[in-house]
């Protein structure tokens, strides 16, 4: 090729780029995704959008922390009834488990099923227990994305003090109490200074404790076969899990820290207590936390003498908000549909402690490594799987699940100080909760 010719070729090609021909540059879709954790799950939520956005130069994601769950409902809640404009709403927002039925009801949402038919997503290599929770008449109407389950921590140092054994934690609540009276030391002066366990008044506790005790938290098959209008958990199964918790408290052999499990949470790591309860998200946590002062094990959660329940999906999913220009819900969905691939749910898991919602991870070399390094996992992974399906254990479809939560904490509080009798309490809270529901029930039309 001779200059000149090479000269023609150059002017040619610039005479074809956008600003020659007065064509504007391709735009990128821009999708905003609304998040709703903080501290170091944040950083891992910023890590994937980033390496979403390096591999992906046709669309750009921004990532904006909303506060809690509470607090991005209640903004979504103002902006679809003030009928805000679409370019302020988001495109995906992270909802928590029990925000589901609210979610459902706004009727501002595209099921993520739409797009799962479209591309033929593989959802059979997803773990059937999550999907259990979250597809409600054969419809997934959002992706999963940070799910945990409840999970017993148990210090293994003291239990082989006590003569326990380690690698058998309790798995009923028989089993639960007896083990907290045996790693519980008392001094010479009648102190305690070894409490054989701590539970956080924590109202998920309470709705997992009805799922392994194969007990409906609301009527209506938990509100899957039709509308909850009512809960269903004042009975004496029910109260049963709340006189087995205050037992172990009264006989000074389980610690009241009161709500929320900051404080059980600290307390296991220091060494004050060889049993808790929390979530699988937090087993980086606490092994991080404890760093290697005692021998961390874990256990599944207990549950009544021959019950036939099992574990409730919990955490949160991505919702894929509706009403946007066509591109950008498509793009939206693409960063869902990349965000749930077994790579990046490999590393989400690695990174948080939240389960992989893809069987397909498990296989890849680095989370087999990571493991190997972190055997404590398997208990969770197990849990999961060998929970039954049933509608107990579907978990509960309410409207009002926020609230709910809240007022049954405030009844177990009364129970363990002693101030109320179980069932009493429990029908205290189910009298406030139903004529929630018969309010939100009205208020969507239902």
């Amino acid at each position: 090729m001779t200059r000149r010719t090479l000269v023609l070729v150059l002017v040619a090609a610039l005479l074809m780029t956008p600003l020659a021909t007065g064509m504007a540059a391709p735009k990128k879709a821009k999708v905003v995704f609304w998040y709703s954790l903080s501290g170091k799950i944040a950083e891992a939520i910023r890590g994937l959008v980033e390496e979403f956005n390096k591999t992906h130069s046709d669309i750009e994601v921004e990532g904006i922390y909303q506060g809690s769950y509470d607090d991005s409902m209640n903004k979504l809640r103002t902006m679809i009834l003030t009928n805000a404009p679409m370019k302020t709403r988001p495109h995906i927002v992270q909802i928590y488990d029990i925000g589901t039925k609210f979610m459902i009801d706004t009727k501002a949402t595209v099921p993520v099923q739409k797009y799962i038919d479209r591309d033929n997503v593989n959802v059979d290599a997803f773990e059937p227990g999550i999907l259990a929770y979250y597809t409600i008449n054969d419809q997934l109407y959002s992706m999963p994305f940070n799910i945990s389950t409840p999970l017993l921590y148990i210090n293994k140092d003291m239990f082989r003090k006590a003569g326990l054994d380690p690698d058998k934690p309790p798995r009923t609540f028989d089993e639960f109490a007896e083990c907290a009276r045996k790693l519980t030391i008392v001094d010479k002066s009648g102190k305690v200074v070894q409490y054989g366990a701590s539970i956080a008044i924590y109202g998920w506790f309470f709705e997992q404790f009805c799922a392994t005790s194969n007990v409906l938290y609301a009527n209506n098959g938990n509100g899957r076969d039709s509308i909850a209008t009512a809960t269903a958990f004042a009975t004496p199964e029910g109260a049963a899990i709340l006189d087995w918790w205050y037992s172990m408290v009264k006989e000074g052999t389980s610690l009241n820290l009161g709500k929320g499990t900051a404080n059980t949470q600290k307390a296991f790591i220091a060494g004050q207590v060889a049993m808790t309860l929390d979530s699988t998200a937090v087993l980086n946590t606490i092994l991080t936390g404890v760093a290697g002062q005692f021998d961390v094990g874990t256990g599944y959660l207990p549950r009544p003498k021959n019950a036939k329940g099992g574990v409730i999906p919990g955490g949160g999913t991505l919702w894929l908000m509706g009403g946007h220009p066509s591109e950008e819900e498509v793009a939206a969905w693409e960063f869902i549909k990349w965000a749930s691939e077994p790579k990046q749910q490999a590393w989400w898991h690695m990174n948080t402690g939240y389960f992989p919602v893809t069987k397909l991870a498990y296989d890849l070399p680095e989370l087999k490594e990571h493991h190997k390094k972190y055997p404590q996992f398997a208990t969770a992974v197990q849990q999961l799987r060998d929970t039954p399906r049933s509608r107990a254990t579907q978990g509960a479809l309410l409207g009002v699940f926020s609230q709910a939560r809240q007022t049954i904490e405030d009844s177990i509080e009364q129970v363990l100080l002693g101030k109320a009798k179980s069932l009493d309490a429990l029908k205290s809270a189910a009298s406030v909760i139903d004529a929630a529901i018969v309010r939100y029930n009205e208020s969507v039309g239902k």
